[in-house]
């Protein structure tokens, strides 16, 4: 009875213990979880402006077909965007990479070999930015400071790896799709209908309808107010330098 005893009064004080946890726990979730979410790692979304301004990007990875006739749309609205080009690309089109230098566009990083990034550890990617940015330099004379992570594929990991070598991950928040083969008339319209004050504009450099739809976006656009800037000057830390706080949705914004 001694030992029934004994066995009762610890298995009492072991389920008090349980119970005292779970409790802790459940006072203690949503702080948890809060804390959990302020601790996660986001690039750059948008940035939240009061100005019509608006950022347009292309990713250049693999094909070569439309960059010039970009180049070319571009100049005739006098508009200035953002080229994210993976290393191996600068490797096969150093004249590209030239010409965009050349027209007074930014010619940013989009990695060196469009590796996940996710699986990679912190040093590799380092050592995969530092590639990519070498050879954009080696062309134009210009560092990047601005990547675009290949896949749009983005960890915590990554996201710190990528600010701990002195550079900014930049996502969008407008996807026009376009590598899709979407028609111009659907690549239109899906950009007319998410853009907004401080939007940054995917598009790619090899895509099958965007140098027929980029004309009839950029002139809307332009009549409805719209100014476009490169990336880096969208951004709140570029030539506006004012301290700035991400929020959950990767809107940059201006901190409190």
């Amino acid at each position: 009875m001694k030992i029934f005893s004994i066995r009762r009064r610890t298995l009492s004080l072991a389920a008090c213990g349980l119970l005292a946890g779970l409790m802790f726990y459940v006072v203690n979730y949503p702080a948890a979880v809060d804390a959990s979410a302020a601790a996660r790692q986001l690039p750059v979304y948008c940035v939240q402006r009061d100005q019509k301004l608006i950022s347009i990007s292309f990713d250049a990875a693999w094909g070569n077909e439309d960059t010039q006739q970009l180049i070319d749309i571009l100049g005739r609205y006098q508009v200035k965007a953002t080229f994210f080009v993976v290393g191996e690309w600068v490797d096969k089109y150093p004249e590209s990479v030239k010409a965009l230098h050349d027209a007074g566009h930014e010619v940013m990083n989009h990695s060196n070999t469009h590796a996940h990034y996710p699986q990679l550890s912190a040093q590799e990617i380092t050592a995969d930015l530092n590639a990519c940015n070498d050879k954009i330099q080696a062309v134009t004379g210009v560092r990047p400071t601005l990547v675009r992570l290949p896949y749009g594929d983005y960890d915590d990991n990554a996201i710190r790896a990528v600010r701990s070598a002195g550079m900014e991950p930049i996502q969008w928040d407008v996807d026009s799709l376009d590598w899709k083969d979407l028609s111009a008339q659907e690549i239109t319209r899906r950009v007319m209908e998410k853009v907004g004050p401080g939007s940054i504009v995917l598009f790619h450099n090899a895509a099958l309808h965007t140098p027929e739809a980029l004309p009839s976006i950029l002139e809307t656009l332009i009549q409805e107010g719209y100014t476009f800037v490169p990336i880096s000057q969208l951004l709140l830390e570029g030539e506006y330098n004012v301290d700035y706080t991400i929020d959950h949705t990767g809107r940059q914004c201006p901190a409190e």
